[in-house]
């Protein structure tokens, strides 16, 4: 029989008095000049209080609640001087956040919810308001895949890239598109300038157009022919390295918990302590911790 699990919190939520919320941590005073903060208060004076608080009941206080989730909303609900906070009532009184395990938002899905928005008929101008950012900033969004296609797209979906990344990228073709949400995504690297030479590496018959004086002016013919040489053959090492990383990681990881196995008798211990302390040290530092970053860092 399939075990029914228990929901963590009472769906039907409540509206709680602020004096009767007991917060379990205290802000940092220079967090409200930052520009998350900023926003959640330009969200909140827009839009209201859209995700309730999270509280547990306080034993032997009646009506008295301890703040689990929701510390930045309560202190902007103080703020704008509400009286009541939406709350949903937590079954258990674990500090655990509600949001430590969501992922941030990534650049492509922000850009369809700022679309589905607009598509609601949500004024650009509201959207920037709630926010707290120029309206310019959410057309750029709006346009963010404009000539990106749906190929890279799909690569990038679940990535933090900076919008201006993508002005770049859209002057390629669509399969070098592919190849540079390839190599951004194998390196973990979607700064801007990676972005450039990515583009500067670029062959002209790649680009949607070819006049690579407009796209490179600090470079001379020579210098982007050089680079160009240069990203082929990084392209080609990469797409070597991928194809044999999965097996090099199970065979170092398989080599570490030999060693391990190895140190954990007592007798080859004692016997390589009197004899190869050095070889002793260094098979310590593989077989403790991370055994990439070890089997690595013991081989330099």
């Amino acid at each position: 029989m399939v075990k029914q699990i228990s929901m963590g919190f009472d769906p039907n939520g409540l509206l709680v008095p602020i004096a009767n919320i007991l917060p379990l941590k205290k802000l940092r005073p220079s967090l409200q000049a930052t520009r998350k903060f900023q926003q959640v208060l330009a969200s909140v004076k827009e839009l209201g209080i859209i995700e309730p608080l999270i509280v547990f009941p306080q034993k032997g206080n009646a009506g008295g609640y301890f703040l689990l989730d929701g510390h930045v909303r309560l202190e902007i609900l103080k703020q704008i001087g509400s009286s009541h906070a939406r709350c949903l009532i937590s079954t258990d009184d674990e500090g655990y956040t509600y949001n430590k395990r969501v992922n941030p938002i990534s650049t492509i899905q922000e850009h369809l919810m700022i679309l589905n928005a607009i598509r609601s008929g949500i004024p650009e101008e509201r959207i920037a308001k709630a926010l707290n950012v120029d309206v310019a900033k959410i057309r750029e969004k709006r346009d963010l895949l404009r000539g990106i296609c749906e190929e890279a797209a799909e690569i990038l979906k679940n990535r933090q890239i900076p919008p201006r990344a993508f002005s770049f990228i859209r002057k390629m073709r669509p399969m070098r598109q592919i190849e540079v949400a390839e190599l951004l995504s194998a390196a973990n690297n979607f700064g801007v300038p990676y972005v450039k030479a990515l583009l500067a590496a670029t062959p002209p018959r790649m680009l949607v157009k070819a006049d690579k004086s407009k796209i490179v002016e600090a470079l001379t013919a020579q210098q982007v022919a050089k680079m160009e040489k240069e990203m082929e053959g990084l392209q080609s090492d990469l797409k070597s390295i991928e194809t044999s990383y999965g097996n090099e990681v199970l065979n170092l990881v398989l080599a570490r918990g030999y060693v391990a196995k190895l140190l954990g008798n007592a007798r080859i211990l004692r016997y390589l302590g009197l004899h190869h302390a050095d070889t002793l040290k260094e098979l310590q530092k593989v077989s403790e911790g991370s055994p990439l970053t070890n089997i690595v860092s013991s081989r330099q």
